[in-house]
């Protein structure tokens, strides 16, 4: 009766051991280190990618109806925000095509506080240095963004986002103030140093 015991004890230990090893190479060895998941194809909006040059000149010469609320607005693609954003596969400036009659971006008094003198376009990023969106610091220069903006703005990092700025070539007196992290941008106006 011993050898019995003997006999059923060995099984058992050995059915255990083939089931651990038989679970444990289902799982892979756990001495590799983690795998990463795929990395997605290269993202289309932000994620530091910085366009090459600003927009060109809107065709659009008639008068713009003024803005919609930014939760009206569908994406022009999916994955993409419904605010104005950068496309990475193109640099096609998507929400820039209101044109120069855009009545929410007419300025009385152009350049009232004089031109921004700092760098501007892809060859030169600004790193965010507080503030908000109704007057934020670059480097000891100065912007606000345009009041009927300020909701597409809702999630820059004031004070460690970085910016590219570049001239807006339908609307004298502001200039785009591209957020790299997100790939969307707003019109900012100079406001000095």
């Amino acid at each position: 009766m011993r050898a019995h015991r003997t006999f059923a004890f060995a099984a058992g230990v050995l059915a255990a051991i083939v089931l651990l090893s038989g679970t444990a190479l289902a799982q892979g060895n756990r001495g590799d280190p983690p795998r990463k998941p795929a990395q997605p194809a290269r993202p289309e909006v932000g994620h530091g990618h910085i366009p090459a040059r600003g927009p060109t000149r809107s065709p659009n010469r008639k008068p713009a109806p003024t803005h919609d609320a930014p939760g009206q607005r569908a994406p022009d693609r999916p994955g993409h925000p419904v605010m104005p954003h950068v496309d990475v596969n193109n640099d096609r400036w998507v929400g820039h095509d209101r044109g120069p009659q855009d009545p929410d971006l007419h300025l009385d008094h152009p350049w009232e506080h004089g031109r921004f003198s700092g760098p501007i376009g892809a060859s030169h990023v600004w790193r965010l240095g507080g503030g908000a969106r109704d007057r934020f610091n670059v480097d000891g220069s100065y912007f606000q963004v345009a009041p009927y903006e300020y909701d597409n703005t809702s999630d820059w990092n004031w004070d460690s986002d970085d910016i590219t700025i570049y001239a807006d070539p339908d609307h004298d007196g502001w200039y785009l103030g591209y957020n790299v992290r997100l790939g969307t941008y707003v019109h900012v106006m100079y406001l000095g140093s």
